[in-house]
């Protein structure tokens, strides 16, 4: 039984490594996204500022319709910069699902080889132990729920974050002219 333990302590902090590594991993590439993002965005201003031969040129930057083009570049950057993160929450998630999964089934396994073996005359422990351990399993449940509504209610923090810079990036469109009357 002693070994056994062991072996399964092993195979918990094996698993703990490797969804380590997978969401170093995760961290990793989201990075490098951004960056490639980050990237493209920074030459594609300096492309632009570097165009800029004569001040009349600067003026036209200022007028609606380029500030426009500039809202909804910036619209589109923010897409980007929200799809990578949304992928990395959805890799956190689902191996923070996964972790809950193996405890609880861990846990499960545990439970049933050491109640197994118990000595006769200790059926009333037994079952009372089974009864406040099935109870206790519903934790892992709630656990899983706190866990989605977190990544949920980070999902909306992200989005209403969006929306503000998109707000503050979006032009009004010039008021029709109105005609006057002759």
């Amino acid at each position: 039984m002693w070994v056994q333990a062991q072996l399964n302590d092993q195979i918990a902090q094996a698993q703990a490594v490797e969804n380590a590594k997978h969401l170093a991993q995760v961290a990793v590439e989201s990075a490098q996204e951004l960056a490639e993002i980050n990237q493209a965005a920074a030459q594609d201003a300096s492309t632009q500022l570097l165009a800029i031969k004569d001040p009349q040129q600067l003026t036209k930057l200022a007028q609606p319709e380029v500030a426009q083009e500039a809202a909804k570049y910036a619209a589109a950057y923010q897409a980007k910069v929200n799809k990578v993160v949304r992928n990395g929450n959805k890799e956190v998630a689902q191996v923070i699902d996964a972790s809950i999964d193996d405890a609880r089934d861990d846990l499960v396994k545990f439970v049933k080889e050491a109640t197994k073996t118990a000595p006769a005359g200790s059926e009333a422990f037994v079952s009372a132990f089974k009864t406040a351990f099935e109870s206790s399993l519903q934790q892992f449940d709630q656990v899983r729920a706190t866990a989605t509504d977190a990544f949920a209610n980070f999902e909306k923090s992200v989005d209403a974050a969006m929306a503000n810079i998109q707000g503050q990036y979006a032009v009004a469109k010039p008021a029709a002219k109105t005609r006057k009357a002759a």
